[in-house]
């Protein structure tokens, strides 16, 4: 695979960046067993070289559109997890001043639109900031993260549409983890996703995403294919959710034994680690002290949170219109 070939600091930053995001879903989980950290939280453990294969095409200058499982999309397209984590806990230096919690984490300077809590919600939001791109006549492109529910949205379908008639510069990206919350996506979706392009003449692809050089080389044809005027790109994903739907899903519509077959045979940073090392492209050693660096990275982040302060009476009244 062309993947394969990068260059090893980009093999480097592709694994932190899934590492980062593993082991801040896992930290997310424990702290929310706290009782600290109101709301509820959507993890992305499991699909984390889905995000970082994708944004790893992008620059700050291209936009996402997120879902409420967005803080793997987050984390991939260079938001600060030390200000995503003050968000989750509420606080006033959270990327939204604590304002937004765990399903609006949005940061414009990286080109993250926001998480959406919203099912079909991201991609008419992409789409807008294609058209935006094709208007002004950069070569910006636009990703739209959406779950295998959201498929069956109109908003989803109008999007494809809109998209393909207008040929703009999207990437709709359907993160396919088996479950529309405790529904099993074989019940509720009719026929195959990636075929729901056809009747929009938009190209399509599919890929593992429990193998992170599988998505990225999709997603660089797609990509490719948006910056030169070549139009929309629907990927199919099929990736693995470790936990249940949000914090308080007990998860009782998969065994204990499905679980854990998850974790143990489809783990997309295992893969990586195996598929690096064979090819000696990166040596294990490296990427334990990966591991150890971003585990004081997470530890710093949640101690910030905690310590940083609430969000004062005064800002209940701001950010509530935008100011042109």
């Amino acid at each position: 695979m062309a993947a394969m070939q990068l260059p090893r600091e980009r093999l480097r930053e592709a694994y932190r960046l899934m590492r980062t995001i593993r082991s801040f879903e896992d930290r997310v989980a424990a702290e929310m067993a706290t009782g600290d950290v109101p709301g509820n939280t959507h993890l992305y453990a499991g699909q984390e070289a889905s995000a970082v294969g994708v944004c790893m095409h992008l620059t700050d200058s291209d936009h996402i559109a997120s879902t409420h499982r967005g803080h793997g999309h987050s984390i991939a397209k260079g938001c600060d997890p030390a200000a995503m984590m003050a968000e989750i806990f509420g606080k006033a230096t959270g990327t939204c001043a604590g304002k937004g919690g765990s399903m609006h984490i949005a940061d414009l300077d990286r080109g993250m639109l926001g998480a959406n809590g919203i099912v079909g919600g991201g991609p008419p939001l992409a789409c807008g900031a294609a058209l935006t791109a094709r208007t002004l006549g950069t070569r910006d492109v636009s990703v739209a993260f959406s779950g295998d529910g959201a498929v069956n949205q109109g908003t989803t379908a109008e999007s494809f549409n809109l998209a393909r008639v207008l040929m703009l510069p999207v990437i709709f990206v359907i993160e396919d983890n088996g479950f529309g919350e405790a529904t099993a996506s074989s019940y509720a979706v009719a026929g195959r996703i990636i075929d729901r392009a056809l009747g929009y003449a938009m190209p399509a692809a599919y890929a593992d995403g429990t193998d992170f050089f599988a998505v990225h080389d999709v997603m660089e044809e797609a990509v490719q294919r948006a910056r030169d005027g070549g139009g929309p790109t629907l990927l199919h994903i099929e990736t693995p959710r470790y936990y249940g739907h949000f914090s308080g899903d007990a998860d009782t519509y998969r065994t204990p034994e499905e679980r854990a077959a998850l974790r143990r045979d489809r783990c997309c940073l295992a893969n990586f680690r195996a598929r690096v090392t064979e090819a000696r492209l990166l040596e294990a050693e490296e990427l334990d002290s990966m591991d150890a660096a971003v585990a004081e990275v997470i530890d710093a982040a949640v101690a910030e949170a905690r310590a940083a302060p609430l969000p004062d009476l005064f800002s209940l009244t701001t950010d509530v219109y935008v100011n042109y």
